[in-house]
């Protein structure tokens, strides 16, 4: 369990939040709180959760976290809104739907990394505000290209995203730096 401010509470910590958590009235009028299930106990490694090397006994890596995202750093960003670094590719997503917008960003992505680029620009478009016919919304692939480049499957691909600056889309378009392939002999 992590604290707000990111510390992670030891066994100890937790067991005496829970009493004094039991031990806590609740104010007239109101229901009392649902109790917390205990979390489950750590599994006890099995044959197929150990590998045997030379005697030794090696748990098996868990698969590695998704990387955290940043944004563009100043520098960087300060540069693209001077125009001395370029931004090297380019995909326009107007008149997508969903569907197709996210694989045509998905593709995008990786074969821009394949080509090494780093810096590339995502055209959403902003939408409008005219009032959307039948219940369709304005402006869906501004608010979900965000959020596909959260996933795990193009976190490995991208280092962080940001509003483009002005000349490039504004609030319509979004910066995103990739990552470098890793190659694969090395």
């Amino acid at each position: 369990m992590r604290s707000r401010r990111g510390k992670t509470l030891s066994e100890a910590d937790i067991a005496l939040w829970r009493q004094v958590a039991r031990s806590v009235r609740p104010l007239p009028g109101r229901a009392p709180p649902e109790p917390e299930p205990e979390p489950p106990a750590a599994p006890v490694p099995t044959e197929t959760s150990v590998l045997l090397v030379a005697g030794m006994a090696l748990a098996k890596a868990a698969p590695p976290a998704a990387p955290p995202l940043a944004p563009l750093e100043r520098r960087l960003r300060t540069q693209l809104r001077r125009g001395r670094q370029e931004v090297e590719a380019s995909i326009d997503l107007h008149g997508m739907r969903q569907d197709e917008a996210h694989l045509a960003l998905r593709g995008f992505l990786r074969r821009e990394q394949a080509r090494g680029t780093r810096i590339c620009l995502v055209v959403t478009g902003k939408g409008g505000p005219a009032p959307a016919l039948f219940g369709a919304e304005r402006g869906i692939l501004r608010r979900m290209v965000p959020l596909w480049l959260g996933l795990p499957e193009l976190r490995p691909l991208i280092l962080g995203f940001e509003e483009a600056e002005q000349r490039h889309g504004g609030s319509g378009a979004l910066y995103v730096r990739l990552r470098r392939l890793r190659e694969q002999g090395a």
